[in-house]
């Protein structure tokens, strides 16, 4: 994990509280970009017969990831807001399989940032899901404490 601007990592209780509920796990974070994970487990399974983690899940996950990577963009954590999330879902991911995601906060306007992600069970070369995001800045908050 690489350190941008000395802008400390958000702990675990700093993290949204449904972020927190769905235990997604901060894995690393450098400038404008982030990566998460949320484990499978079994009541996360969409369906009982597949033992696949939800759809859900993995939106949360990708929702998540992308406003992490919008704030280290930033330099500081502030409010922000999805405008917009675009998931193209590729396959399910295995089951009884984590998920992983990565998002690249590529564009700050003023306003508005737009992120790109990925996400992937075992290969990260083999995605379940690319996304697509914008979001809004609240560029006149006062900084998240933590």
């Amino acid at each position: 994990m690489s350190d941008f601007h000395s802008t400390p990592l958000p702990e675990r209780s700093l993290m949204a509280p449904h972020a927190d509920a769905l235990g997604l796990t901060l894995v690393s974070i450098e400038k404008g970009r982030g990566t998460m994970s949320a484990p499978w487990r079994e009541e996360f399974v969409g369906d009982p017969e597949t033992e696949v983690i939800a759809s859900g899940v993995v939106t949360a996950l990708i929702d998540h990831t992308c406003g992490l990577a919008i704030n280290s963009a930033m330099g500081e954590m502030v409010p922000i807001a999805t405008l917009d999330l675009r998931i193209d879902y590729l396959r399910p991911a295995a089951p009884r399989s984590g998920v992983t995601a990565e998002a690249h906060a590529y564009r700050l306007t003023r306003t508005v940032g737009f992120v790109r992600a990925e996400a992937w069970d075992a290969d990260r070369n083999d995605l379940v899901a690319t996304a697509q995001a914008a979001f809004m800045l609240n560029t006149r908050a006062q900084p998240l404490k933590g």
